[in-house]
């Protein structure tokens, strides 16, 4: 082979070499997100809800109390403001009745029940015991929570007009039994109770005239507001 020819052969895989080399070294093609990267990307951020603020578990109060009036040495009460019932609770879980109206007429003493609380329930000054012609509340006992304007009611410690040395606690004694005799439905014992003993007790009167009015009618509604 002539010289020419071998440069020539030379000269063309050179090229070639080139061409390779060239090719080698191009530019990489961008990187093509992948759909895991873009899902991650496009993620939206968690959102927290919001926590409901807790019921108060609080008893419901008062806003007013409703009192028992009287003028001293009245035989009439009368019940101003209204009573309601808040619901049984700790110390007051007896059972409550009502009117036509929703008012609580009367209240059932339970074991336990503390004059104060079912005052606290029923939104009432804590006269009740006295009201009821009682020193002390009892498991069983009705309370009658209204007295009748109408209707005489005696007093329980004693009578208004007592003289000085007034002997209490025979007189707490006879309304008691006179209490529970009106409970009872036995209405010969309360007139014996009142015309053999309560009667004597009492100096005025006026409210003598209208106590006996109410023993010989019978009617135990008002016997009961007088004694029990």
């Amino acid at each position: 082979m002539s010289g020419t020819c071998k440069l020539a052969s030379v000269l063309a895989a050179l090229a070639v070499a080139a061409a390779v080399l060239a090719g080698c070294t191009a530019t990489a093609p961008a990187a093509v997100p992948t759909t895991e990267a873009s899902a991650s990307t496009d993620a939206s951020e968690p959102v927290t809800e919001a926590t409901p603020a807790p019921e108060s578990t609080e008893p419901e109060t008062c806003s007013q109390l409703s009192e028992v009036y009287g003028t001293t040495g009245s035989l009439y009460l009368e019940r101003q403001g209204t009573l309601r019932d808040l619901g049984a609770r700790e110390f007051a879980r007896g059972e409550v009745t009502v009117d036509e109206d929703g008012t609580p007429v009367t209240y059932t003493v339970e074991p336990g029940d503390v004059q104060a609380v079912i005052a606290e329930r029923l939104c009432a000054y804590p006269t009740l015991d006295s009201m009821n012609h009682v020193r002390v509340i009892q498991p069983g006992q009705v309370l009658w929570l209204t007295p009748n304007p109408d209707t005489p009611w005696v007093p329980y410690y004693s009578p208004d007009d007592a003289p000085e040395g007034f002997l209490q606690i025979p007189y707490q004694q006879a309304i008691e039994s006179a209490g529970r005799a009106v409970d009872a439905g036995d209405v010969d014992t309360v007139r014996s109770i009142w015309n053999g003993t309560l009667k004597g007790m009492f100096v005025n009167q006026d409210t003598i005239d209208a106590v006996q009015k109410v023993v010989d009618s019978g009617d135990l509604d008002a016997l009961r507001q007088l004694f029990s």
